[in-house]
């Protein structure tokens, strides 16, 4: 198209001096001089022709250079700039319609452009573009919160430290078809992912060779692992109880039967182990819904004291009922914190009904509110401690796992499920805090709740 163009506008300068070699020659003949000063007469002036043409190609780069001078952002009209050459006007046209053009082409390239970033930025999973060195050359936003921003190109082994990761990225960057890898990471929660990698065919953002969205399939795996979970503890947890409702249904429809203290005192047990049963049901419900929701930070800026006081309020009259006391010392200028009020409470609930039930008869169970320094300093912390019989320090690091009990016994007749230590490191880590616990045998434990102060 430019050919054409350029060609209609030296066409356009040559046009004058061929009509003009036509007319010469149309009147020498007319004239009747003779053909061979008609001839000469035309040859000469073809001569002067491309003389003319030699020149306009000498000075044609200059035209050219001086018509798109003219051209810029700022310019108001289609008329060309006053002081061109007559070489240069000529040229004008023709350099407006590639201008035109190109302006039209470069608009639909920057929307394309802009609309393939905004895809890739509403994405709500992490998605990284990587060029033929396997260098990251764009990340969306998600990525940003996930691994940190990219300045600047770089190897995707300072983003992914994955093996299996990387030799996927090597092989699909070498020809292979779409790759899938499943993968965990630790900081800042423990979290299951599965990265998928694709080759990029054609034009591509910043050179891009192949794309790699990573998702989140911690719910997914969770799931699976707590109905294999509740099968194989919860149902061993359940057998007891039924087993005793079981036997004394029976007692009652036999030997029983018409024995009335018996009834009242077997319907008292069946109360209780019921009860159990319920109470282990709920811990198990609670625990799987944290657990679904662990990797997803709660949002919320809550006061702690409330949430303290309420728990204490709600336990003191059990508390009195063996003779002890829940002593709270609260600061008046705490921060808020980012957490979910509603599981916070049970965390605080789980941890004050463990030190009464645990807790020496006619003790106090203190509650003591504070808020940490140097690399804790944005940190809130909150102790529990009881003057009991301590535990064992070999039993210290399994106190949170799922139905681990000191004393299994001890812990069934006062009606612990095995669960509520677990509940508390599910929401903890939800929180992106942490448990600290501290025993001496015959004085008592400690149990310290971390948190982070909202920002």
């Amino acid at each position: 198209m430019w050919r054409e163009q350029l060609g209609w506008t030296a066409l356009r300068i040559l046009l004058p001096w061929l009509l003009g070699a036509a007319v010469i020659a149309l009147y020498f003949d007319r004239a009747g001089l003779g053909a061979l000063p008609a001839i000469g007469a035309v040859l000469a002036l073809l001569g002067l022709t491309a003389a003319v043409v030699l020149i306009a190609n000498r000075w044609l780069p200059s035209a050219a250079r001086e018509a798109t001078a003219g051209l810029g952002p700022n310019r108001a009209a289609n008329d060309p700039p006053h002081r061109l050459s007559p070489t240069a006007r000529a040229l004008w046209p023709a350099v407006l319609r590639l201008d035109r053009e190109w302006r039209e082409h470069a608009g639909r390239t920057e929307l394309q452009l802009a609309a393939a970033e905004a895809a890739i930025a509403a994405v709500p999973d992490p998605v990284i573009l990587i060029d033929r060195n396997r260098r990251i050359v764009r990340a969306n936003a998600a990525w940003a919160e996930f691994i940190g921003s990219v300045s600047e190109p770089r190897d995707l082994v300072s983003a992914l430290r994955n093996p299996a990761v990387l030799a996927a990225a090597d092989a699909v960057l070498a020809g292979a078809d779409v790759r899938t890898v499943e993968f965990s990471v630790s900081v800042p929660v423990a979290r299951l992912l599965e990265a998928r990698l694709a080759r990029i065919d054609g034009p591509s953002l910043d050179g891009a060779a192949a794309i790699i969205t990573l998702h989140d399939i911690t719910a997914l795996k969770r799931a699976d692992e707590m109905r294999a979970d509740f099968v194989a503890n919860a149902g061993h947890e359940l057998k007891t109880p039924l087993s005793t409702l079981l036997g004394f249904i029976e007692t009652l429809r036999g030997p029983a039967r018409d024995d009335a203290a018996a009834r009242e005192r077997f319907l008292g047990i069946m109360h209780e182990q019921a009860g159990r049963m319920a109470r282990l049901v709920d811990d198990l419900l609670s625990l799987s819904r944290i657990e679904l929701n662990e990797h997803i930070a709660p949002t919320a800026r809550i006061a702690i004291e409330p949430v303290i006081e309420n728990v204490a309020a709600a336990l003191e009259l059990r508390a009195a009922q063996r003779g002890m006391h829940i002593d709270l010392n609260l600061p008046d200028d705490l921060p808020e914190i980012q957490g979910d009020r509603d599981e916070l409470a049970q965390v605080f609930q789980n941890l004050l009904d463990n030190a009464v039930k645990y807790a020496g008869r006619d003790t106090t169970v203190t509650v003591t509110v504070g808020t940490g320094n140097g690399p804790t300093a944005r940190m809130l912390w909150v102790a529990v401690a009881d003057h009991g019989d301590g535990i064992p320090s070999e039993h210290l690091t399994r106190l949170t796992e799922r139905f681990y009990r000191v004393d299994n016994a001890r812990s069934r007749e006062l009606g612990g499920t095995g669960l509520g230590l677990a509940i508390v490191k599910h929401v903890l880590n939800r929180h992106r805090g942490r448990l600290d616990i501290a025993s001496t045998l015959g004085k008592g434990s400690t149990f310290t709740v971390w948190l982070r102060a909202a920002d």
